[in-house]
């Protein structure tokens, strides 16, 4: 008889969707490559293929909570390492941070996080040297990391320093930090529903917010939940979905939404029965946006042109929704690697494609046309400031003040001069995971 051939012993549970999360904060921290990237589309990691749904949703996770508090783990571990963490072995300061991230704040038993980080270690040429002060240190962070952690708990760590100061500046010191503090909490699943807010949100095992989103904190693949492959809603954010309410009464209006991928907005418009073009210059965004339109069963016209250039039809629209590109401080708490990707200097160059954003948008209304100018900008010079620049250059346009009716009565998120601004501390909750909003900025302007 043949000897009898046996296979190797299967990979440890766990340990692949450790690595990959190791390997996606390697990417964001040390190769500037954004979370979308690497999760979606032609670049993404290529070990996501063989994850069960599980450990994909617990790959995410890992990765959210590392970058989320990344500040804070930093602290953590300086304090429980002699020498600092090894700079000679990328592959032990994710194994500390991962290890680090599941025993502070992921329902992981602490043997399980210290364990899977030591065989990360272990499986790495350059940190397999490293594995005993992985464990040693990992072990010290059971007993001593909560107290750690409490210690710094004030000092919003877990922004980019600059970041917390501009805040500071902007919005004060006192809201910057609750700010902050709302960024460290995992954020929910809001959704724009077509019709019945109220029997989705059962359906959903979530609630109506007063703006009349569906927020749920339901988990896993968004394409199995109910409702989705009838296109009955899709996912927007809460504070992503106001700016569009700011035309009014659309109905057979035609409208430009400049910027339009993945196009939520433009979904939006089309249910309200405008007449919509809907333009981004990027062919692949533009597929998926006419992939959304489509389960959704609404209609655009889609265009792929860079909207700088485009020129449009003569006669002009009734609206022009621009949701400008940005730096994107806004949407920090859904992706928490924008915080550690973005610097200061990138302001500068977002404000100079936003005023020529804005100026080709006036060229394309009509007279008596609605402007909606909007960014998930938390910086002053992306919002308030742009719009400031923009009616001193363009004596046609007026600002017309967003009233509270407008916005289900949240007067909190309408600034002094009547714009919309809404912060990652507003909508509070009793369970954080329930609260919040992402940082959206938005002004309605009318040309005369």
């Amino acid at each position: 008889m043949p000897s009898q051939r046996f296979a190797p012993p299967s990979e440890v549970p766990g340990l692949a969707a450790r690595r990959i999360a190791a390997d996606i904060v390697d990417g964001v921290l040390h190769k500037h490559r954004t979370l979308d990237d690497q999760l979606d589309g032609s670049g993404a990691h290529p070990g996501l293929k063989t994850l069960a749904d599980r450990d994909r949703a617990l790959m995410r996770r890992l990765v959210a909570t590392i970058l989320r508090r990344l500040g804070t783990l930093g602290h953590v571990l300086s304090r429980l390492l002699d020498k600092g963490i090894p700079s000679d072995a990328p592959r032990a300061q994710s194994a500390l941070l991962i290890g680090a991230a599941q025993i502070l704040w992921m329902d992981v038993p602490d043997h399980a996080a210290v364990d899977l980080s030591v065989r990360l270690v272990q499986s790495d040429r350059r940190a397999a040297r490293y594995a005993g002060l992985v464990n040693a240190v990992l072990r010290r962070c059971a007993r001593e990391g909560q107290a750690l952690v409490e210690e710094v708990a004030a000092q919003s760590l877990d922004l980019p320093p600059w970041l917390l100061a501009r805040w500071s500046a902007h919005y004060g010191e006192t809201t910057a930090r609750e700010m902050a503090l709302a960024l460290g909490h995992e954020p929910s699943l809001d959704l724009t529903v077509k019709s019945d807010a109220a029997q989705w949100a059962s359906r959903l095992h979530g609630e109506v917010l007063p703006t009349g989103s569906v927020r749920t904190v339901l988990h896993g693949a968004v394409t199995m939940l109910p409702g989705f492959t009838e296109g009955q809603w899709w996912v927007q954010d809460a504070a992503a979905a106001l700016p569009v309410r700011l035309f009014g009464d659309i109905a057979g209006k035609s409208v430009a939404d400049l910027c339009a991928a993945p196009g939520g907005k433009t979904a939006q418009l089309a249910q309200a029965g405008a007449r919509v073009t809907a333009l981004d210059r990027s062919p692949a965004r533009v597929a998926r946006l006419r992939e959304n339109l489509n389960r959704l069963s609404l209609q655009a016209e889609t265009v792929v042109a860079d909207a700088v250039e485009w020129t449009g039809p003569v006669d002009g629209f009734d609206g022009v929704l621009i949701d400008a590109p940005c730096t994107s401080t806004g949407t920090i708490r859904r992706h928490p690697d924008v915080a550690w990707l973005r610097q200061e200097s990138d302001i500068a160059a977002m404000t100079v494609l936003q005023q020529r954003l804005l100026k080709k948008s006036v060229s394309l209304l009509k007279s008596g046309g609605t402007l909606v100018y909007c960014t998930c900008s938390l910086e002053p010079e992306e919002g308030e400031q742009a719009v400031a620049a923009l009616l001193a250059a363009e004596p046609a346009l007026r600002r017309v003040p967003i009233e509270a009716s407008e916005v289900s009565g949240l007067s909190e998120i309408i600034t002094a001069e009547g714009d919309l601004r809404t912060l990652p501390s507003h909508l509070p909750h009793a369970d954080p995971k329930l609260g919040g909003l992402d940082g959206f900025y938005a002004a309605r302007l009318v040309k005369s």
